[in-house]
């Protein structure tokens, strides 16, 4: 049984900004949370630091979690206030429906994958002097390369995105149908994925997206919410969450 739960961060302590700072150590957080060996059980996680003096996480879990080392370590122990909550997931999974409407917020980091980087690092161009044929992850930088690569993939991920309620009855003749979504957040992120200096550093970009879809294929998306949307997903990417629409059309 799946649940999500939202635990407050307090970023002025040591170990927070350790973990806000550091997506391999907020992950091994996470998995700290679970009862079972590290990375038996797969979690998606999104950090939201909307207002950087009281930051989010959000935690995805197939069993149910207990928060209280994130608490102690990085929140406000002795403080009153619900310091994280932890609710079931399935009733809102039970309201996916052909047609169903909700808002949502994703965290995605949106790749491409290419033969020929326009500028490839100096471990790239050692690959490619070696003749290595294999494809090279790169990610997409601007904003609006960023939004076409998710417009284009959310067939597959059983959703569309729709006009806006004011344009929804419009027409456009140019073939460009605005949609319903905006990104509110761009984050480039680079960190060590071992602790040895030796190692490549990862370089990711993290882009939120805000907005309201429309589910098409329930099944899908459903496996699409609890599996997580694109790569990075140890590090703070593919939570897609949903709330009620404020305004129903």
């Amino acid at each position: 049984m799946p649940f999500l739960s939202r635990i407050r961060i307090n970023p002025l302590r040591a170990e927070s900004r350790k973990l806000l700072s550091s997506p391999r150590a907020m992950h091994a957080a996470v998995q700290g949370g679970l009862p079972g060996a590290p990375d038996e059980e797969r979690t998606l996680w999104r950090l939201d630091d909307d207002n950087p003096y009281r930051p989010h996480l959000f935690v995805l879990t197939a069993s149910r979690p207990d928060w209280t080392h994130l608490v102690e370590a990085a929140g406000w122990p002795e403080a009153d206030g619900e310091h994280y909550a932890i609710r079931d997931y399935k009733p809102l999974l039970d309201q996916l429906a052909l047609g169903r409407e909700f808002a949502f917020r994703l965290t995605a980091n949106p790749v491409q994958n290419t033969n020929r980087p326009t500028k490839p690092t100096r471990r790239q161009a050692e690959r490619l002097a070696a003749g290595e044929r294999r494809s090279f992850r790169l990610g997409h930088r601007t904003a609006a390369a960023q939004l076409t690569w998710f417009l284009a993939r959310t067939p597959r991920w059983g959703f569309e995105i729709p006009q806006p309620p004011s344009l929804e009855d419009t027409h456009h003749t140019d073939g460009e149908q605005p949609r319903d979504v905006r990104i509110v957040a761009r984050d480039r992120r680079t960190f060590r994925k071992e602790t040895s200096p030796k190692e490549a550093r990862v370089v990711m970009h993290a882009v939120t997206f805000e907005g309201r879809l429309r589910v098409t294929d329930p099944h899908t998306f459903t496996d699409k919410l609890l599996g997580g949307i694109g790569p990075s997903k140890a590090y703070g990417c593919g939570l897609l969450t949903l709330a009620p629409l404020t305004t129903r059309t």
